[in-house]
């Protein structure tokens, strides 16, 4: 069996939350400061500072990754995700535990490190590549590689003050990709650059997969992470929550817990300064189907309870859809109804409506964001990601089929047939 690419064993993280830099306003203040300063420092390199001082951005991590795979790392804001690279690329040292790499590494964790500005973008090219370790007699061979990726042909022999933000990145993506290496750590470069320029990423990352070189890719994008990962890991708040099959961890990540009573209420939500505000959400079926499960081929409401502060409320109402990979599958809003846009809402709870046919959504778990407009469109309150549902497979009516399309809908379409003539 081949020899891991990464191999983490008992990884723990720690930093030293720091109170802010005091002023002294005394001669006396600045000598108490002189002398507290280099004990607190010891406390601290001993393993004393006070647990409201510390903070553990990573605790007890450890996995392998395999020569050749591409593992995905996810988790919210402030998991550690964006920790676990440093670490992985020698950035910043582990508290505790124990890191292996093999081969060369490549980390493309802030793109442009290192460009002056003042330079020209040839010269940046020279200067990047320097900096992430490859050799005069590589960058040259490499240079017009680098370059066409970058689409930076004409501005070549132009300082990169003068580049667009598009083209800095592109620029500073490029060096460092080309650079040969085992092992590639990527974080978020995705979030950045046009979709021309994303798909040419993805791409170069699939590549280097497919000749036998590591990657693990930070991101926030779910599609991106299921089409290109084979292997992901969840991080949560620092821990290692989920490590497998990329389908599997992206399950686990976007799992909610369900609501029985599919709703949620916002307690104590009062419209204040603006004229209304969300005090309900929920989905609810049709009473021909109210005592069947929630499935792909049932009807249902999206229902919002709107509090109207006065008389004469010109309000809309708008739902945004999401679902599991955090692809956006529809919006609508009351104001698309010719009728309600014309409405005025007098004060007290209004309940507004949307209607959702059956066989139309994918059996998936679904999120869905409310905003509040005024007449003239502007949103005065927004909630994302405010609830959840899920929409459960139901048979084909085929006896020995089951089978789950995929795609983001799931339409009913209508199929005819004629015999040639």
């Amino acid at each position: 069996m081949p020899h891991p690419a990464i191999k983490v064993e008992g990884l723990w993280k720690e930093y030293i939350v720091g109170s802010a830099q005091q002023r002294h306003t005394t001669f006396y203040d600045l000598l108490a400061s002189a002398v507290q300063t280099p004990r607190n420092r010891l406390r601290r390199l001993g393993g004393q500072a006070p647990e409201a001082e510390r903070f553990w951005a990573l605790r007890d991590i450890s996995f392998e990754v395999q020569p050749g795979e591409v593992v995905g790392i996810i988790g919210r804001n402030g998991a550690g995700k964006s920790t676990l690279l440093k670490v992985l690329s020698r950035i910043t040292a582990p508290t505790r535990g124990r890191v292996e790499v093999r081969g060369r590494l490549a980390s493309l964790l802030e793109v442009g490190t290192g460009f002056h500005p003042e330079l020209t973008g040839r010269e940046n090219i020279f200067l990047n590549g320097a900096i992430l370790g490859m050799s005069r007699g590589e960058i040259a061979r490499k240079f017009d590689e680098i370059v066409a990726f970058a689409e930076v042909e004409t501005f070549i022999d132009t300082p990169v003050k003068r580049y667009s933000s598009g083209m800095y990145v592109r620029l500073a993506f490029a060096v460092a990709a080309h650079l040969d290496s085992d092992v590639m750590l990527v974080d978020e470069v995705l979030a950045v650059g046009d979709v021309d320029f994303q798909k040419k990423c993805l791409g170069m990352m699939g590549e280097a997969s497919r000749e036998g070189r590591t990657v693990v890719f930070v991101s926030h994008n779910l599609t991106a992470i299921r089409n290109l990962c084979s292997v992901g890991l969840l991080l949560k708040t620092g821990d290692l929550a989920r490590l497998g099959d990329i389908g599997d961890v992206l399950a686990r990540y976007i799992s909610r817990p369900s609501s029985a009573a599919n709703s949620v209420d916002l307690v104590g939500a009062t419209p204040g300064v603006h004229p209304a505000c969300v005090r309900r959400v929920s989905v609810e079926t049709l009473p021909h189907w109210e005592t069947e499960p929630l499935t792909v081929n049932t009807p249902f409401l999206i229902k919002i309870a709107v509090e109207i502060a006065r008389d004469n409320a010109d309000v809309g109402v708008f739902v945004h859809c999401w679902n599991s990979d955090g692809i956006q599958v529809f919006s609508s809003g009351s104001f698309f109804s010719e009728s309600l846009r014309k409405t005025r809402l007098s004060a007290g709870i209004a309940e507004y409506s949307c209607h959702v046919p059956g066989r139309l959504l994918n059996n998936d778990e679904y999120t869905v964001d409310v905003m509040l407009t005024d007449g003239r469109g502007k949103v005065f309150e927004k909630h994302y990601g405010i609830f959840s549902f899920r929409l459960l497979d139901a048979p084909l009516g085929i006896e020995g089929w089951h089978w789950r399309p995929k795609g983001v809908i799931r339409p009913d379409l209508l199929w005819d047939y004629k015999r040639a003539t």
